[in-house]
């Protein structure tokens, strides 16, 4: 199964990943966690130059740097390890890229959708786990972690909101399960759990 966390900057992907892969491993299952971007080496390079690069980078090539990115990640881990009978627990995927790269930057949301499919294959995820929260909140989140934020993280409020509203566009369809970010880690723990359950992995 595959099962991937989506949101904004700053609502507690990493840390609802964490607490379902202990709990799908404590069950006995075998769990592959990854990122995007990032998830490969060669994920790691096109990482570095996305988030850390001195300078601009254009929509349209930061688009096309994620999809790069995407294709790769699938084509040597993802889909490997899916193949495998392991579950597969990503830390963003491609709806990322919609929301991002298209809404956010005023890119055709369709061209982008259309070019991340192309790049995993119309790999599409069995779940996912969008966790919503006002770009405010979430901006005053990451600015108590003391962590100097990426080129991405410094945009202004507005672009988190545009990313925001495509996310919630994007949860209209079934494999999303929306949970407010502003409950409690344990409660939102609790009901990505029964829904991977539901599922029928517990």
């Amino acid at each position: 199964m595959f099962i991937t966390f989506e949101g904004i900057d700053g609502v507690g992907k990493s840390t609802q990943l964490e607490l379902l892969q202990s709990w799908l491993e404590e069950s006995g299952r075998e769990v592959v966690r990854t990122l995007e971007p990032g998830g490969t080496d060669l994920g790691q390079e096109i990482r570095h130059l996305l988030l850390h690069r001195k300078g601009d980078v254009s929509p349209r090539a930061e688009a096309l740097l994620y999809a790069a990115d995407r294709a790769h990640h699938v084509a040597t881990r993802i889909r490997p390890a899916l193949e495998a009978g392991k579950v597969v627990l990503s830390d963003r995927y491609f709806d990322s890229s919609v929301a991002y790269q298209g809404a956010a930057r005023d890119l055709d949301v369709q061209e982008v959708l259309n070019i991340s499919l192309w790049a995993v294959g119309n790999l599409v995820p069995d779940l996912t786990v969008l966790l919503d929260l006002d770009a405010e909140a979430a901006i005053a989140r990451r600015s108590k972690t003391g962590v100097e934020p990426d080129r991405l993280e410094r945009e202004k409020v507005d672009f988190f909101e545009r990313a925001r509203n495509q996310f919630l566009d994007l949860a209209a369809q079934p494999r999303f399960l929306v949970v407010d970010a502003n409950l409690s880690v344990d409660a939102i723990q609790d009901l990505i759990r029964k829904r991977v359950a539901a599922m029928g992995l517990s």
